[in-house]
């Protein structure tokens, strides 16, 4: 079993949902970086997201764009990203951690140079958002040579033959949109993902984990009330890592109190 399996099993015992936490490596800097990402393990995410920085993240909003940009100006690298998660997986043996990523940046390094370091460097799962799964068979191929889960993105409108594909190619879990749009906490999330978790399901898809727009207690109980079996919780994360970066009370606290909306699942 991999960590995701293990993750689940583990959580489907205890009736909880999955609470996974995004944040952008590097940012505000690389050594902070390191003690964010124990926090939020520390804390209680039961996974990781991480991106990577990158000039043109066109799936995310402001907040986590800005985040890239705070890091890119401080000249962080996708090397030294992988050795900052070298170290969380040395320090953090069982929590699953994924990368959130570009093609761009991928292909830069060259796909099978990018998924070798991220193997060695302890990763779970990379999940490409700008490509699409009709283009996805060359990525899927090298994660699974890598023992990589390669994480794929289903939506409430993505066509049943790709639900097909997707449920059949992606590993560890599946990453769900709760709404159009870009990543942020400016638009609630739209919950009418009962037709989309149950297509998945019959395909025999990874686990839906519900991401975009996950800020509050309450949306992790709603997301997870809809059948899905964990969510991801990212600019508001990264919003709480810029304002706090000294103390991170405010990010352990809200870590914290996700994680407690995850418990008792009626779908576990």
């Amino acid at each position: 079993m991999n960590r995701y399996d293990k993750m689940f099993a583990r959580l489907n015992a205890r009736k909880e949902g999955a609470f996974g936490a995004f944040v952008m490596l590097g940012d505000p800097n690389l050594e902070r970086s390191a003690v964010i990402l124990d926090a939020l393990a520390e804390s209680g995410a039961d996974m990781l997201e991480v991106g990577i920085p990158f000039s043109d993240p066109i799936a995310d909003g402001p907040v986590i764009q800005a985040a890239a940009d705070r890091a890119l100006k401080r000249g962080v690298t996708p090397a030294d990203c992988f050795g900052l998660l070298q170290g969380f997986r040395a320090r953090h043996p069982e929590i699953p951690a994924g990368i959130l990523t570009y093609a761009n940046l991928v292909l830069a390094r060259g796909r099978e140079a990018f998924y070798r370091s991220a193997a060695e460097a302890g990763v779970d799962s990379i999940l490409v958002a700008d490509v699409p799964m009709l283009e996805a068979e060359p990525f899927v191929d090298t994660a699974a040579a890598h023992d990589i889960a390669p994480v794929l993105i289903a939506a409430t409108n993505t066509p049943g033959q790709t639900l097909t594909r997707i449920s059949r190619a992606g590993k560890g879990y599946t990453y769900c949109v709760a709404r159009a749009g870009v990543t942020g906490t400016e638009t609630a999330m739209q919950l009418n993902h009962g037709a989309l978790f149950a297509a998945l399901k019959v395909h025999g898809a990874p686990p839906p984990v519900l991401g975009f727009g996950i800020s509050t207690p309450e949306h992790v109980r709603a997301a997870l009330d809809a059948g899905a079996a964990g969510v991801i919780s990212g600019s508001a994360v990264v919003k709480l890592v810029e304002a706090d970066d000294e103390a991170l009370s405010a990010t352990r606290r809200f870590v914290r109190e996700m994680k407690a909306a995850t418990g008792s699942t009626p779908n576990a």
